[in-house]
């Protein structure tokens, strides 16, 4: 499994409604409310035999009212 973690912008006024959604899907370890330039984030493992973009796109980016992402790749450190 890969970890990866999104961030999520959402429409105003949209933002619980997208938590709610991006958890119902059940693909995402955590979820956090954040401040700054996106409003959540999301913990994601992704099986290692999965393309990251395709896994995220069919799972998490068409639900409405998310207006931009940022995915972060983890690598093994030590």
């Amino acid at each position: 499994m890969r970890c990866v973690f999104v961030q999520f912008r959402c429409t105003p006024g949209k933002t619980y409604e997208v938590a709610s959604a991006i958890w119902d899907r059940e693909v995402v370890s955590e979820m956090y409310s954040t401040s700054g330039e996106y409003d959540l984030m999301a913990k994601v493992y992704i099986p290692d035999e999965q393309d990251v973009g395709q896994f995220l796109n069919a799972a998490l980016f068409d639900i409405p009212g998310i207006s931009r992402t940022l995915t972060t790749m983890t690598f093994k450190t030590f």
